[in-house]
């Protein structure tokens, strides 16, 4: 492995971790804090006539109110399958048809709930994490075989701490989401 291909695994290894770092924001959007929001049922997945599809793509999706979330699709059709892909997702709630559009009502939150939705956003920060580890073993590994095929060690060990260096950045960069969104979940 030359040089450049070297540069070029480490610059793949930062993008892994910025995405690594968008799921984790998408992923806690979807988590209600007791508000509602269009991120909890945009990306579901429904079947559209035989294609995978996601709610966003066939039905508009609003904010009623501060507790509400109402979905109303393009083709009336469609109300069954949007239903199905909520009660799928186990968000928590519960969707109403009146025939036109589907509502979601945000319930209060109770402690318990807020507790195991504090619990959720740890799960999918530990996810995150792994993914970090991963693009971090991957450069790991390219940079140990750069050294065998003779690219300077002493480059390689700079190499290496430079991306341990981007790991705890990264591994900030999570824990400062969980606590952000763990101070919404909590915030009575």
């Amino acid at each position: 492995m030359d040089s450049d291909e070297l540069d070029f695994t480490l610059e793949m290894v930062k993008e892994g971790m910025n995405n690594a770092i968008d799921r984790l924001a998408k992923e806690l959007a979807k988590v209600s804090a007791g508000k509602a929001n269009p991120a909890m049922v945009n990306d579901l997945q429904l079947d559209y006539y035989g294609s995978p599809s996601t709610i966003s793509k066939v039905a508009n999706v609003q904010i009623s109110d501060a507790r509400t979330i109402s979905i109303q699709p393009w083709e009336k059709s469609m109300l069954a399958p949007i239903e199905r892909a909520i009660f799928e997702a186990n968000l928590g709630v519960t969707p109403m048809n009146d025939g036109d559009v589907v509502r979601i009502s945000i319930p209060p939150l109770t402690t318990d709930r807020r507790k195991d939705l504090v619990k959720r956003t740890r799960t999918y920060g530990e996810d995150a994490k792994v993914s970090i580890r991963s693009e971090r073993q991957k450069a790991m590994s390219a940079i140990k075989s750069a050294v065998k095929d003779g690219y300077p060690e002493d480059a390689g060990k700079k190499t290496e701490e430079a991306v341990d260096a981007d790991m705890k950045v990264y591994y900030k960069k999570v824990e400062a989401y969980l606590e952000k969104k763990e101070a919404a979940i909590m915030k009575v």
